[in-house]
C-alpha cells in the first residue's frame, strides 16, 4: 500500500469515529493529530501509518519516553493507536492487529496538594476576623472542613440534624448514601454552636441554607468564598480549594501519626488503594522516624 492509501485509510478511519461513536470535532483533530505524528515518525522508515508493526509500535513509544512527553499524552495517542489498527483489522484492510501486543504507558497518579498546618491556621484565622453572620457561616464551614475531610457536596449538603445534639462525632452520608461517623473536636464543635446562634432561619432541612433550587449553599458559592478567604490570609486562590482542604485534612493526620486504614474510614474510601496516595506522606514520617531513633542514623560527636 502507498501514501494514498494510507491517508485514505486514516480518513476512513475518522469517518467512522464521527459516524458510528459520535465523536466530537475536537476528539478527531487530536485523533488526527496522533495519527499525523505517527505518520510521519514512520514515514522515515518507509512506511505508512496503516503498515506498523509491532517493533515500530514499540520504538514509536519508546521515542515518545526519550522526548518526556507526558504520561497521560503517550496514553492517549497509544489509544488512537489502538483504536485506529482494531478498525483496520475489523475492515478487512489488515490481517492483523499489531497493537494487540502492546503494553500500555504507566501513568503516574500525581501526589494531591495540600497547604501546610500554618497556612491552614492562617485560613482559619482569617475566616474568625470576618465579622457578622456572613463571617460565622464561614468559620464553621472552614472548621468543620478541616476537622473531618468532607468531600464539599457533603458539607455544604450536611442536614440540620447532623450537628442538633453537638456530639464528638459527625454522622455524613456519602457516596452510595453510604454513612460514616468522623470525629469533630472542640474548635469545630464551637464554630457549629457560633453559627447555629445567628443561622436564619432557626429551623429548615440543611445545616447552611441557600437560595438555590438544593435548599442549601452550592458548591460554586462555597469556592467563591474561598477564594476570597484565601486572599484574605495572603495565599493565592489556585492553592486553595475545598479538595485541597479534604486533601490537607488526610495528609496533616498521616503526618501526626493516624494509620492509613482510619483515614480512608475517616474519608469514605471505599478502597484503601484510594488512600494510598497519601503514602508519600508516610514515607517521610517513616525517614524522620528512622533519623530520630535509630542508632546508626544519629551523627556521632567528633
Amino acid at each position: 500500500m502507498g501514501s494514498n492509501d494510507g491517508g485514505r485509510h486514516v480518513e476512513a478511519f475518522l469517518e467512522m469515529m464521527a459516524a458510528e461513536r459520535g465523536a466530537a470535532a475536537n476528539t478527531l483533530d487530536a485523533y488526527r493529530r496522533d495519527l499525523a505524528d505517527f505518520a510521519g515518525f514512520l514515514a522515515g522508515r518507509g512506511r505508512t501509518a496503516d503498515q506498523a508493526d509491532l517493533v515500530s509500535l514499540r520504538d514509536y513509544i519508546g521515542r515518545m519516553t526519550a522526548q518526556g512527553l507526558a504520561a497521560r499524552t503517550a496514553a492517549r495517542r497509544l489509544s488512537t493507536l489502538r483504536q485506529f489498527h482494531q478498525f483496520l483489522f475489523a475492515e478487512g484492510r489488515r490481517a492483523d492487529d499489531p497493537t494487540q501486543a502492546l503494553d500500555a504507558p504507566r501513568l503516574g497518579r500525581p501526589l494531591p496538594k495540600y497547604l501546610s498546618e500554618a497556612e491552614v491556621g492562617a485560613l482559619i484565622a482569617a475566616a474568625r476576623a470576618r465579622p457578622g453572620v456572613a463571617g460565622r457561616r464561614l468559620a464553621a464551614l472552614i472548621e468543620l472542613l478541616y476537622a473531618t475531610g468532607l468531600r464539599v457536596s457533603e458539607l455544604v449538603g450536611l442536614p440540620l440534624s447532623a450537628v442538633a445534639r453537638q456530639q464528638p462525632v459527625l454522622i455524613v452520608r456519602g457516596k452510595g448514601a453510604k454513612e460514616r461517623m468522623v470525629p469533630l473536636g472542640e474548635p469545630a464543635r464551637q464554630a457549629v454552636a457560633d453559627w447555629l446562634a445567628v443561622r436564619q432561619p432557626k429551623t429548615g432541612k440543611w445545616l447552611f441554607p441557600g437560595g438555590g433550587s438544593s435548599g442549601h449553599l452550592s458548591r460554586s458559592g462555597f469556592a467563591r468564598m474561598l477564594d476570597g478567604l484565601a486572599v484574605a490570609a495572603g495565599l493565592m486562590p489556585s492553592r486553595v480549594s475545598p479538595h485541597v482542604l479534604r486533601h490537607s485534612f488526610a495528609s496533616h493526620l498521616l503526618a501526626g501519626g493516624a494509620d492509613l486504614r482510619s483515614v480512608q474510614q475517616m474519608l469514605g474510601h471505599a478502597d484503601i488503594a484510594t488512600t494510598q496516595i497519601y503514602t508519600h506522606i508516610l514515607d517521610d514520617r517513616l525517614k524522620a522516624l528512622v533519623a530520630d531513633h535509630h542508632p546508626l542514623a544519629k551523627k556521632k560527636d567528633g
